[in-house]
């Protein structure tokens, strides 16, 4: 790889496509990692689960989004290529062949976890484990819990193949009568076998549990479609079944709106319908089944035969979240989130807080409750005019529309924007906004061809000086579920420029404000590029200079190819810079002549990295009190620069700089226990715990940061950041 490099090299760029990783085999290669950590045995063996759950799931989503697209690019009779040179056909091939591995790969992680569960006294059970009281239990469940939910239905020439929705599992079965009654209740054996065989199909209800717990003093469970298999009987009395299998079906989620819709609700809403009966794009048959129900399945549900998987083991593993808190003991141990000493110090008022001093706050490890106590206390201050708030996702009986709801129903001006594109969560923003114009909010829905992505908000209050705002930038959503996983950042402001930007961001989302000019934040479509772009050339204009030059970044993915390039440039000149990216990296690092002084690493852990971060040395090098740092809600891809309203926020409070700076992306890149290392050919290597970074010590950023408090959350003024992590600064060689 590096010898095909080094010659097509021009002013030490490459030229060709080969300098990026295609971005859908990097997207599996992290799920790969995903699953290495259900392998992890430092985890506790429920956490294992969780982790092979989320990397089933993760594959529903990539084939529900990302294969989906390029399948009907090959249906239109689209064929150009990615940025890496591969064509759509070549990248549905490659995917379909790492799918394969990953599949196998998961049910392999299945057994060996299986294992390990019995060892610690849980067990799903087959059917010929089953005791006779267990039976007799397990019948009375069916018949109660179980037989009034589920639709039989037989599949016949004369009516159409019945729908099964994404994500559906289901039993097939082929069927013979086993005897006809005769007028007297008398069986006729004869007229039975005379009788063609039948098929039929039962759909496991999405509402009923995939696992049952068979009660006892074991820890025993038996799958739904197990259970449903042992009492056929009572769904097909006079019947035998001859054949039986198992199947599950992923359609295509992706949503197409018009591009000018006079009602973006009722036109998402019938997109909505129309994802319900996607078409299918990958099957997978649990083995072992009979050819001809297979080949029956198969052409009923017209899916090629590179989309069909056949597994020995579980189909929908994403469901064994189910069995995650079967013990708790079996888990993580319990984290509870530190409330900012700063808040509490200024009697539990959040304005008074941040009127002192910016404050960011490190979620999960610092509460996302301070968020909610934001909103909640505008709610109940008389002194609040108005509140201004994006919403991209949001819980369940979220307290943030809570607080929003209770604002408006007191009168103050409550403007919200409500993204309807957040994917997997439209219905529930729809109902959302519902709610919050009932309650007299002004709802902002945006445009279908603007995704709003950006988490702020900006409430402003009457003061004895006049009016004053506070502002709320997030590199998260509103989710306090999320919040509890999700490793993220919020800053607080009383900053009048920075206030200014979040009201000129709120006209650009509500009215199109498009020529706003913007003192500090930079906004994407707006200027968010051009001015990642500038920081990138000032650096390389450094290191030419002879002056420290050096980028520290932190983002869930990095796609966009300028960008790539720019940062090749960078590194060409002289730049020293470190990454650290989630998931999609398309960049290859250490090309000699070409990315030489580009490091780049991925951590995976208890916690989802998930707050994007931005460090410039600004020819002071990093870490530096001189250096830029910015916090932003976009990724480096193509879609978050051009069509997604973001935010990236510069960080110049001296302890909020210094926090994020020296404390947390410090600690980010010292990581060994969770990181892995992405090589010039796109693999990955795990790090050794106790590498040459750590003094041959193991360090553990989420560990770090769940038992050190952080330095702006603080009531009083602790050591500096630079002592706390002085030996977490990795030094260049």
């Amino acid at each position: 790889m590096t010898d095909k490099f080094a010659s097509e090299k021009s002013s030490g760029l490459p030229l060709g496509p080969e300098r990026f990783i295609n971005r859908e085999l990097s997207w599996l290669a992290f799920n790969r990692r995903v699953i290495e950590e259900a392998m992890n045995t430092a985890h506790p063996i429920l956490e294992r689960v969780r982790f092979l759950s989320i990397s089933a799931k993760n594959i529903n989503e990539f084939y529900m989004v990302r294969a989906a697209g390029l399948m009907a690019q090959q249906r239109g009779g689209h064929n150009h290529c990615a940025d890496d040179g591969m064509t759509v056909q070549e990248q549905l091939a490659a995917i379909s062949n790492a799918s394969a591995i990953i599949l196998e790969q998961q049910q392999g992680c299945w057994a060996i976890l299986c294992d390990a569960l019995r060892e610690e006294g849980i067990s799903v059970v087959s059917r010929g484990d089953i005791t006779e009281p267990e039976r007799v239990w397990l019948e009375r469940y069916f018949m109660e819990q179980v037989f009034p939910v589920l639709t039989p239905t037989a599949i016949d020439p004369a009516q159409p193949f019945p729908f099964i929705p994404n994500l559906g599992l289901s039993l097939i079965l082929e069927l013979k009568a086993l005897s006809l009654a005769t007028g007297k209740g008398k069986a006729n054996k004869t007229n039975g076998d005379d009788l063609e065989p039948v098929r039929a199909l039962v759909p496991l209800a999405s509402q009923l549990n995939r696992f049952i717990r068979i009660p006892g003093t074991a820890t025993r469970f038996i799958t739904l479609e197990n259970l449903i298999i042992l009492f056929l009987d009572r769904l097909f009395p006079g019947y035998q079944v001859i054949d039986q299998g198992v199947f599950r079906v992923v359609r295509d989620t992706e949503l197409e709106l018009e591009e000018k819709a006079e009602d973006l609700v009722r036109v998402m809403s019938t997109a909505l319908e129309r994802r319900r009966r996607g078409s299918v794009i990958r099957l997978t048959f649990m083995t072992p089944i009979a050819l001809q129900l297979r080949g029956f399945i198969v052409s009923a549900l017209d899916v090629s035969g590179a989309h069909v998987f056949d597994i020995d083991g579980l189909a929908g593993l994403a469901d064994i979240l189910e069995l995650v808190d079967a013990r708790p003991e079996l888990q993580f141990k319990p984290y509870h989130s530190r409330f900012p000493e700063r808040i509490e110090a200024f009697g539990g008022d959040a304005f008074a807080a941040i009127k002192a001093k910016d404050m960011i706050v490190h979620h999960p490890y610092e509460s996302f409750d301070v968020v909610v106590q934001f909103l909640h206390q505008a709610a109940d201050d008389p002194s609040v005019v108005s509140i201004k708030q994006s919403l991209y996702r949001t819980s369940r009986d979220s307290p943030i529309i809570g607080a929003l709801i209770k604002t408006a129903e007191a009168g103050k001006s409550v403007t919200v924007m409500v993204e309807l594109q957040a994917r997997f969560d439209e219905e529930a923003n729809i109902r959302w906004s519902r709610d919050l114009e009932r309650a007299g909010a002004q709802v902002i829905f945006g445009s279908v061809n603007l995704k709003t992505h950006a988490k702020l908000s900006l409430i402003t209050r009457r003061e004895k000086s006049g009016l004053k705002s506070y502002a709320h930038f997030g590199t998260g959503n509103y989710h306090p579920v999320n919040a509890r996983t999700y490793a993220d950042l919020s800053l607080f402001t009383s900053d009048r420029a920075l206030c200014r930007d979040a009201a000129r961001l709120f006209n650009l989302m509500t009215g199109y404000a498009r020529s706003e000019k913007f003192e500090k934040i930079a906004v994407s479509p707006v200027n968010l590029r051009e001015t990642l772009m500038a920081h990138i050339d000032g650096e390389i204009d450094h290191a030419r200079s002879g002056r420290p030059a050096a980028i520290w970044a932190k983002m869930n993915q990095l796609v966009d190819g300028d960008i790539i390039d720019a940062l090749y440039r960078a590194s060409n000149a002289g730049v020293k810079i470190d990454l650290v990216v989630r998931g999609i990296c398309c960049l290859r690092p250490g090309i000699v002549g070409v990315s030489e002084n580009i490091r780049v690493k991925s951590i995976v852990g208890r916690f989802l990295e998930h707050a994007r971060i931005i460090c410039f040395g600004a020819g002071a090098g990093l870490p530096s009190k001189d250096a830029k740092v910015f916090i932003s809600s976009a990724d480096w891809m193509p879609r978050n620069l051009n069509r997604r309203i973001e935010t990236m926020v510069p960080l110049e409070n001296p302890t909020v700089h210094a926090q994020v700076l020296d404390e947390i992306m410090a600690a980010n890149l010292k990581d060994t226990v969770q990181s892995w290392s992405l090589g010039p050919d796109g693999g990955y290597q795990r790090l050794k715990p106790d590498t040459e970074n750590t003094d041959g010590v193991p360090f553990s950023a989420h560990e770090y940061f769940m038992t050190n408090p952080s330095l702006s959350g603080r009531s009083t003024k602790g050591p500096t950041s630079s002592k706390i992590l002085k030996s977490l600064i990795r030094k260049r060689k």
